[in-house]
């Protein structure tokens, strides 16, 4: 089992989709199962609707879980572990107002059993400590190779703040123990995280194995961390207009040089994914790189399901989209273009007495199948030619001085001629 854990406490960034896709990709290839944990022990953290959002933006990318836990609902499972170490002589009490400081005093250590009676007696609050390893704790990471934390680095770290919630490290280690995690794939920030959780199970005398490897940080084009702001955050670049199959290219495309031709979806990733070629190479998100990426998914798609995008149900409204990729590589800014094209113009300025006039003889003449004919008709009738009808045309075809030619255009909207080529009144 692989899993994917995150605390709903803010929007998710771009990093932890790549983690996501990983263990998703790595699960499918080894026939494995999946795991979608909410990390949602610390309340006060929490944003209201961000677990949710987290399940939904990861079903945009059809990344479907096997699983689904919340952390909070093993808090009593937490708690009787903790006091089970405490039993054992593996933990302690401690009276502290110490919980996040490191290194901690190691004041609390040796309490005596008459004062350990006193605090449940008097139901004083008390945090939970786990003692200090007494070797350095080694693993070997499958992306970094040989790791060593010596004692002093692991600490007598909190297992139970004093209300009664589980700190980070001792939930992840008693989760990923109870979830049947075999590999644990996530960033490195974690990475002397891991030493911790490995105590916490080793205390516990867990003797499976859990793999670990942690992924370098996400860099932008610059060769700096990607930063935690909005414009990281996956809702952003949907919200942007980047197609998720695009989203998922650009992060799993490291390990994935045998899929296809560089261009590729989620079940090719799953077929072709590396992933130790994954963990040598550079982890770069560029969101130029991402807008040429978009645009040849958009270019691939099927043009009726790209026409439902923008409420249509026509595969010439597609093609009449992919007229304008070379202008354009989001939905956002397809849409604009369409947008344009199909709301009534304003008829003024320059050219404004002459689109008004080529909009009246569009609406009183008869369908025309090619472009060549519907423009010698509309010549005839209006006496414009040369740039006085070409110019105007196209403002009232296209609400723009430029883009795509006239002639490639009609092909595909001379059904919804009478729609477009009207004025605003």
């Amino acid at each position: 089992m692989l899993r994917f854990a995150l605390a709903p406490t803010g929007d998710m960034q771009i990093g932890d989709l790549r983690v996501a896709l990983v263990n998703y990709v790595v699960a499918k290839q080894r026939g494995e199962g999946f795991l979608l944990r909410i990390d949602d022990t610390d309340k006060s953290r929490n944003v209201e609707g961000k677990d949710a959002e987290i399940k939904d933006l990861l079903a945009k990318f059809a990344v479907q879980p096997d699983q689904l836990i919340y952390q909070s609902e093993a808090r009593n499972r937490h708690q009787q572990i903790a006091l089970q170490l405490v039993a054992e002589g593996k933990a302690f009490l401690c009276l502290c107002n110490e919980e996040d400081r490191h290194p901690y005093s190691g004041r609390c250590a040796q309490l005596p059993a008459e004062e350990i009676r006193r605090i449940r007696d008097e139901k004083i609050p008390f945090t939970i400590r786990i003692r200090k390893p007494d070797e350095a704790i080694l693993f070997t990471d499958l992306a970094r190779g040989e790791i060593r934390a010596e004692p002093a680095e692991v600490d007598h770290f909190v297992l139970l703040r004093s209300d009664g919630t589980p700190s980070y490290n001792f939930a992840c280690a008693v989760d990923d123990m109870s979830g049947g995690i075999h590999l644990v794939i996530r960033d490195e920030k974690h990475l002397m995280d891991t030493p911790r959780q490995i105590h916490v199970r080793r205390s516990l005398d867990f003797r499976e194995e859990i793999a670990y490897a942690h992924l370098s940080p996400l860099l932008d084009s610059s060769g700096r961390k990607m930063p935690k702001d909005e414009s990281s955050s996956v809702r952003w670049l949907l919200e942007e207009g980047f197609l998720p199959d695009a989203i998922i290219n650009s992060l799993l495309a490291p390990g994935c040089e045998a899929c296809r031709d560089g261009v590729f979806t989620l079940p090719d990733a799953i077929e072709g994914f590396d992933l130790q070629k994954f963990f040598r190479s550079e982890a770069c998100f560029d969101l130029d790189r991402l807008r040429r990426l978009n645009r040849e998914h958009l270019r691939r798609m099927d043009d009726r399901k790209l026409s439902r995008i923008f409420g249509f149900a026509d595969v010439e409204i597609g093609r009449l989209a992919k007229l304008y990729l070379e202008e354009a590589a989001t939905i956002t800014e397809l849409e604009a273009r369409l947008r344009a094209i199909f709301t009534p113009k304003r008829c003024e300025g320059k050219w404004g007495p002459q689109m008004r006039l080529l909009s009246d003889a569009i609406l009183s003449a008869p369908y025309f199948e090619t472009f060549d004919a519907f423009v010698n008709d509309l010549g005839a009738r209006t006496g414009l030619e040369g740039e006085a009808l070409s110019q105007p045309l196209r403002q009232l075809m296209t609400g723009a001085e430029y883009g795509p030619q006239l002639s490639d255009i009609y092909r595909h909207i001379k059904s919804y001629i009478l729609e477009v080529a009207q004025c605003q009144h």
